[in-house]
């Protein structure tokens, strides 16, 4: 499968960097780059990547509204990366809870870049979950009482997430819980289309938002 991706960032370098480190790779292919986020919409529905690194902070459109735009009017978006230079930037969570599968640092290394690439195309593990859950310590408070009751979840299910804001993999989990792995992504399924998420980066937002996972683990 090859993998297409558009770059979008405020910065030349940035881009012709990012440019040269994904067409290094077998696989991965850069169609188009953006300079904004007004850019991107055009350019998603000519282009189709699969992916768009998307740079959070920009002068027109920022990486939250561009991302928020592409989740809301594109049946079938791509997955966006955001790029961000800190990993405390207020933006990066508020980019997630818009629709991101997750975050890029700008000083990432080039192995670390292309494995962020094929983990959110697989959507089989979260991207880097330790830090997610920082940012969702710092921009969720957990309420009392289980926040995603409504979803009707089975308990089963329930574990699977629990799991899944770990940052296990579908492998992982099944080997945790004794379930055949495609009994597992059967779980993980549901767990995504009953919470309405488009990826478990999503689904595990949602359960920190809720209070159904707690940021502090415990």
């Amino acid at each position: 499968m090859n993998v297409g991706v558009l770059l979008v960032d405020d910065e030349p370098l940035i881009r012709a960097g990012l440019r040269a480190i994904v067409d290094s790779e077998d696989g991965l292919t850069v169609l188009g780059e953006a300079a904004d986020g007004a850019e991107v919409p055009g350019l998603v529905a000519r282009l189709r990547p699969d992916v768009v690194l998307m740079d959070v902070r920009m002068p027109a459109v920022d990486g939250i509204r561009a991302t928020t735009h592409l989740m809301s009017t594109v049946d079938d978006p791509p997955k966006v990366i955001v790029v961000t230079t800190f990993e405390n930037d207020d933006y990066v969570y508020d980019a997630l809870v818009a629709g991101a599968s997750g975050f890029l640092l700008k000083r990432a290394r080039p192995e670390e870049i292309v494995a962020a690439i094929r983990t959110v195309v697989t959507g089989e593990s979260l991207l880097f979950p330790a830090a997610i859950r920082r940012l969702a310590a710092q921009h969720s408070p957990s309420p009392a009482g289980d926040g995603l009751a409504r979803a009707g979840l089975t308990e089963r299910e329930r574990e699977v997430l629990r799991l899944m804001a770990t940052g296990l993999s579908n492998v992982e989990i099944a080997g945790e819980l004794y379930l055949g792995i495609q009994t597992v992504k059967t779980h993980v399924g549901n767990v995504l289309a009953k919470l309405g998420a488009r990826d478990r980066t999503q689904a595990v937002v949602r359960a920190y938002d809720s209070g159904f996972v707690s940021p502090s683990g415990s």
